[in-house]
């Protein structure tokens, strides 16, 4: 596990959110920065 991610959840999740992921965002989905959709709702609430 890289920093505590889960690499299959990780990847499952860049692979689907990848192609419609602004350019200038990519950054945000690097391991280190990676937060996923359901995390993101659950912080947002």
């Amino acid at each position: 596990k890289f920093s505590g991610l889960n690499p299959e959840a990780y990847l499952a999740d860049v692979f689907a959110r990848i192609q419609d992921h602004k350019i200038n965002r990519i950054d945000e989905l690097l391991p280190w920065n990676w937060v996923a959709k359901s995390n993101q709702t659950a912080i947002a609430a």
